[in-house]
């Protein structure tokens, strides 16, 4: 392989610092230990906190990859042109009605972050994109731009908004960003009367923010010593961050805390959960002296979640063995278990991913056998569904704000079809069409197929998989296959429209995702049976899917280029100690592969919520041996290894930069042969890469580009269709 990668210079040694531990009996060998830096806390705050013996290493890792990529600059560049045409420079989000007005975003002409904007209501539909369009051009008659998110990031190497709610009574903003990407926002107000920011400036949150009814106070979640979402304060404007008051603190360190409104905007909704387990409460957001109301204590694997419709209570929960879910009602005043009346009843198989109340009807969102659907039930019980015909699609629901009405907002796409915006009266049954996804550059659906077939996993498990392709390739086992998966937390891996994808079909790649175990893609089971001492399915799952695609004829073994990220990136590195043959290339983004060494240090920020996901290894030896057994980083053997792309960043706060720095390390002190194994550690960002929408097709460039050369497509005649 590393013919084909054209090394001219031999790849950073990390140097060998011996560490050795015990746990349970077992003595574990750890050399690399030495590139978590011991100041990691302050390096999340301030990356020039890093120790200089492990930036040199990071740099030194970075600069080998450029090299070794190096004559695939003009490739990468090309692929970026490519997926910036088919974005539209000046979209924007269809507006979101709201009393006198329709909130939405929007981007300009090359700027790199959103505008959050709004108008008077009476003119949210505007012309763009054709009939029953709206949001999709530029500045319109009586737009105001509330937030400027070019603007608020200039100068910064990082900059990512993430929220920004209006007070009801639509006269002040309070907004959150992050400028380190380690995920510590930073809460400020904007008077939307003069557009200036007030004093105000609430440090070291999750960026979160539910404001009070009279728009005069707001609460926000504050993260602990150990970056933890863990306690729910109260800030009066006008007043030091030092003076807030505390109104709820979660106490184990299992648990993250996470606000937000009920639809009504009645409540304000504390859900403290872990992976299993989750208890809410609420406090009503227009009674100033409104004490917290607990729904319903927690109970160890008891999964629940509240919407109200006056005092009456939905709940979308897992009680009772509603293993895909169930929705009950209750009461205000009655809402512990024992008061719980089902509505509607579990059903295996068919799983409810979400519940949306409005003024008179209860929608949610189901799926089943990796399809999704939409159900509406009015008042009287009466229910009908919104589907769609294609093999394989995404279907999304949007909240909005009002409650009072009668029309959802829902998303759809396939991998095939580009994101379509739909309003729909949940009384008329009218669908609306209110935006379709353009492609400046042109996109001719005809052109590619999309399918769903099904693997057959080691224990006889059905594992789908949703397969995109050129209509005119050539299904002889030549064609190299991009495989994606995640499988883990009960997320599911839409077939979802995504165009830069685009750029590897029409160079002859099939994409391919596999809705491995871990997910909810088959009901909560498919999630059960990825996780804790079963985890390895999700490994033996992915592998089974790469074998079946080529004995379909969708391509070959050791022509398949695998990729996931985070959890996923878990996935990536078992699969390379599990089948090396089977691949061309791994690209492993943000992997989380030093899993025993983290799950146990109970200090890292994600350890304890992780441990209902993964097991504790440090209580339970039963736990520990299953960890051990299949640990990207301890499992690295005396074999070889496909070509390899590593990919961190600095200030990750769920998976951290040494993770993937150990792992590259070690792989290549044990490998065989194969290869080459690369890294990038992005300096300047955490865990979701460089945050402006631009800068980030960069870092699927450099992708694209590792995952055509692992199989010979990046040659200088090898462009699109070819």
């Amino acid at each position: 392989m590393d013919d084909l990668f054209h090394l001219e210079s031999k790849p950073p040694v990390a140097e060998v610092r011996p560490h050795t531990f015990t746990v349970h009996g077992r003595a574990i060998s750890d050399n690399y230990s030495w590139l978590k830096a011991e100041n990691w806390r302050d390096v999340l705050k301030d990356p020039a906190a890093l120790p200089a013996d492990i930036r040199a290493y990071l740099d030194a890792e970075n600069a080998y990859t450029e090299a070794a990529l190096g004559d695939l600059v003009s490739l990468r560049k090309t692929l970026v042109a490519e997926m910036r045409g088919r974005i539209r420079e000046d979209d924007s989000g269809v507006p979101e009605p709201d009393g006198a007005f329709a909130y939405y975003t929007r981007h300009r002409e090359g700027g790199q972050h959103p505008l959050v904007c709004r108008r008077p209501r009476t003119v949210v539909v505007i012309p763009g994109q054709g009939a029953e369009t709206a949001g999709t051009g530029g500045p319109e008659e009586g737009e105001e731009i509330l937030l400027d998110g070019d603007e608020e990031g200039k100068g910064l190497p990082f900059f990512e908004l993430a929220a920004a709610v209006h007070a009801d009574d639509h006269t002040r903003l309070a907004w959150s960003a992050d400028s380190k990407g380690s995920e510590l926002h930073t809460i400020r107000v904007r008077d939307l009367g003069t557009g200036q920011d007030l004093p105000d400036s609430i440090e070291a949150t999750t960026g979160e923010v539910v404001w009070s009814a009279d728009g005069l106070s707001f609460h926000y979640v504050a993260v602990d010593e150990n970056h933890r979402p863990a306690r729910v304060m109260h800030h009066v404007l006008g007043t030091e961050q030092a003076a807030d008051t505390l109104l709820y603190e979660e106490r184990d360190s299992g648990f993250f805390v996470h606000i937000e409104t009920t639809q009504s905007r009645d409540y304000l909704t504390i859900t403290a959960s872990d992976h299993e387990t989750s208890e809410v409460h609420l406090l009503d957001r227009k009674s100033p002296d409104a004490t917290l109301l607990c729904v319903q204590p927690r109970e160890p694997l008891l999964i629940y979640s509240v919407e109200n419709w006056g005092n009456h209570l939905f709940i979308l929960t897992n009680a009772d063995g509603a293993e895909d879910f169930k929705i009950v009602t209750t009461r205000i005043g009655a809402s512990g278990r024992a008061h719980w009346n089902d509505l509607i009843p579990h059903r295996r198989g068919v799983m409810i991913r979400h519940q949306h109340v409005i003024a008179q009807h209860l929608v949610r969102l189901e799926i089943e056998n990796a399809r999704p659907r939409i159900v509406v039930r009015d008042t009287q019980g009466n229910e009908h569904v919104v589907a769609f015909a294609e093999e394989a699609y995404s279907l999304g629901l949007q909240p909005g704000h009002e409650f009072e009405t009668a029309v959802i907002r829902f998303t759809y796409s396939s991998m095939t079809t580009p994101a379509e915006t739909y309003d729909y009266d949940c009384t008329t049954r009218a669908r609306q069409l209110r935006k379709r996804q353009t492609i400046p550059s042109g996109h001719d659906a005809a052109a590619y197929v999309t399918r769903r077939i099904f693997a057959t996993a080691p224990d006889g498990e059905s594992v789908p998989i949703s397969l995109l392709h050129r209509r005119d390739l050539v299904l002889d086992g030549s064609a190299p296959l991009l495989l994606y998966g995640y499988g883990s937390y009960g997320t599911m891996m839409p077939a979802a429209f995504r165009t830069n994808l685009l750029s590897l079909v029409d160079r002859g790649f099939v994409y391919a995702i596999a809705h491995v175990r871990g997910g909810t893609e088959k009901g909560w089971h498919w999630y059960m049976d990825g996780k804790r001492g079963k985890k390895p399915n999700t490994f033996t799952d992915f592998v089974a899917c790469g074998r079946a695609l080529a004995e379909a004829g969708y391509t070959t073994p050791g022509r398949i280029v695998a990729h996931g990220g985070s959890a996923g990136g878990m996935l990536m590195g078992a699969v390379a100690n599990l089948a090396p043959e089977l691949f061309a290339g791994i690209v492993a983004d943000v992997p989380f592969v030093d899993v025993l060494n983290t799950m146990l240090d109970g200090d890292l920020p994600l350890t304890p919520p992780e441990w209902p996901e993964w097991g504790n290894p440090g209580a339970s030896e039963e736990d520990f041996e299953t960890i051990l057994s299949y640990s990207p980083y301890d499992n690295v053997s005396a074999q070889n290894y496909p070509a390899i792309l590593a990919l961190g960043g600095l200030t990750d706060p769920r998976v951290t930069y040494w993770e993937p720095a150990k792992w590259v390390a070690r792989l290549r002190a044990t490998m065989t042969g194969g290869g080459p194994v690369l890294m990038r550690i992005n300096m300047e960002a955490g865990h979701g890469g460089a945050a402006g929408r631009f800068d980030r097709l960069e870092e699927v460039a450099l992708i694209y580009a590792f995952a055509l050369r692992a199989v010979g497509r990046a040659g200088a005649g090898e462009g699109p269709h070819s």
